[in-house]
């Protein structure tokens, strides 16, 4: 099945789910004497708290899922997406008590029903969970700490929300639309062992450990993994994984990270990881022989997933790491394409594996342009930003269809992308891989 077709009927099978409360509104028998604004904010309620809850298969990490897309679109999707969700539920209160005063009690958490008040007790946790994703980094609330939290107000909002459904009771009032309910809230509960007890047994099957860490450049580390007893995981060069470290999967602490070494080895893999703060500030100091998991591979930055007569990469700092995989991968193949390396850092010597990137030349059709934004006195070759300009020097004149892999900081991204449409490339051709996964 193509990429495309399994797309749509993802797609198809989402809206089927998420919408599928508002079907059951509808069927009979329903409640009498309810005018439009009550069964429309009914209905946004239900819509939203649908949404939160299918949130749980999205950040599951299901790779047949995410394939046609790359996990980091659904991710992003997923932030997007849980703030409407979140906006649904927050009018379905409002609407009520705008349509009848007398309801404004609803919002007394003293006062109202039981059913009442679980619903608004879920609201609250729905806040606090938006509240601390979106000023984490301003609050400097630790990431792991934030995971925790974020999963706890998830489960709790969630079934605090089921709770307030089934105790009002209005529109699952016969056995098989409360058997529909039952399964809905199953399948809830699944997700979560699912992700916290399946998936880490899985990993745990498939143990790696650490081989060596070593000092790429400018505090940029290449951090080795071996499998231990067995032949490693398959993967796609460009792709990432999350890792986790020590005796055991079973813990909330795992960051995203892009092989960099080739695809062809997978039985000892390597990731470029940049010190940013948090965990990769003590990558370092990880010692050799320790235990490490693996949750991958995942994304869609793939050179395999997009055949084309020759490839164009433009990179800014770490993001040379999933391009550097990819072009090892290419070398181990002997693939005989032209290939251009745009690579944007602060200065000449924050350039990683520009040694082995000299090396690769030999055996690649690759050129390379190097972009510094503070070079040194004697440096002749590109300087300050990758900008229009210089993409529209550096890009091959020859007319042949070239994918084009771009990978770096958000602000750098944005602009190679216009320049790239700009210059007159199909934003088809384009990829962009992101590392802001949180």
């Amino acid at each position: 099945m193509s990429r495309i077709l399994s797309g749509v009927l993802w797609v198809v099978l989402y809206l089927l789910v998420v919408l599928s409360p508002m079907f059951l509104m509808v069927i009979d028998p329903r409640p009498p004497g309810r005018d439009f604004w009550v069964e429309f904010s009914v209905a946004l309620g239900f819509v939203g708290l649908t949404q939160i809850a299918v949130q749980f298969a999205l950040i599951a990490r299901f790779r047949r899922v995410t394939a046609p897309y790359g996990i980091d679109i659904i991710l992003r999707y997923h932030r997007q997406i849980a703030l409407v969700a979140v906006s649904l539920i927050l009018l379905h209160p409002i609407i009520l008590a705008a349509n009848n005063p007398a309801l404004w009690q609803l919002f007394n958490p003293l006062g109202g029903t039981l059913g009442s008040r679980m619903g608004l007790s879920a609201v609250v946790a729905l806040v606090i969970l938006v509240a601390l994703s979106l000023f984490r980094e301003r609050i400097r609330l630790n990431y792991e700490v934030w995971r925790i939290t974020h999963a706890l107000l998830a489960v709790t909002a969630v079934v605090l929300a089921q709770v307030h459904v089934s105790m009002t009771g209005l529109y699952i009032n016969t056995a098989w639309k409360q058997s529909m309910w039952i399964v809905f809230s199953a399948l809830m509960i699944g997700l979560i062992v699912y992700l916290r007890l399946i998936k880490p047994i899985l990993q745990k099957r498939q143990p790696y450990r650490v081989e060596d860490v070593k000092e790429e450049r400018a505090d940029t580390w290449a951090l080795t993994l071996k499998a231990d007893g067995h032949e490693g995981i398959k993967f796609l060069p460009g792709q990432f994984a999350w890792l986790k470290f020590g005796r055991s999967p079973f813990t909330i602490e795992e960051h995203p990270f892009s092989f960099s070494s080739s695809a062809e080895h997978p039985e000892r893999i390597e990731f470029g990881i940049k010190e940013l703060g948090d965990f990769t500030s003590r990558v370092k100091d990880i010692p050799p022989g320790t235990p490490a998991y693996i949750d991958g591979p995942h994304g869609a930055f793939s050179v395999d997933r997009t055949p084309a007569a020759g490839y164009v990469f433009i990179v800014g700092g770490i993001g040379i790491s999933p391009v550097m995989g990819i072009i090892r991968t290419l070398a181990d193949r002997d693939d005989p394409r032209p290939l251009l390396l745009i690579y944007g850092d602060k200065t000449w010597d924050a350039i990683a594996y520009r040694d082995e990137l000299e090396e690769l030349k030999d055996r690649l059709d690759l050129e390379i342009a190097y972009v510094l934004e503070d070079p040194h006195e004697d440096w002749e070759g590109e300087a300050g930003f990758v900008t229009a300009e210089i993409l529209d020097k550096r890009l091959p004149d020859e007319k042949i269809t070239r994918e084009y892999f771009v990978c770096g900081p958000d602000v750098m991204m944005d602009a190679v992308e216009k320049a790239l449409l700009a210059n007159g490339v199909s934003r088809n051709n384009i990829h962009m891989e992101r590392f802001n996964l949180v």
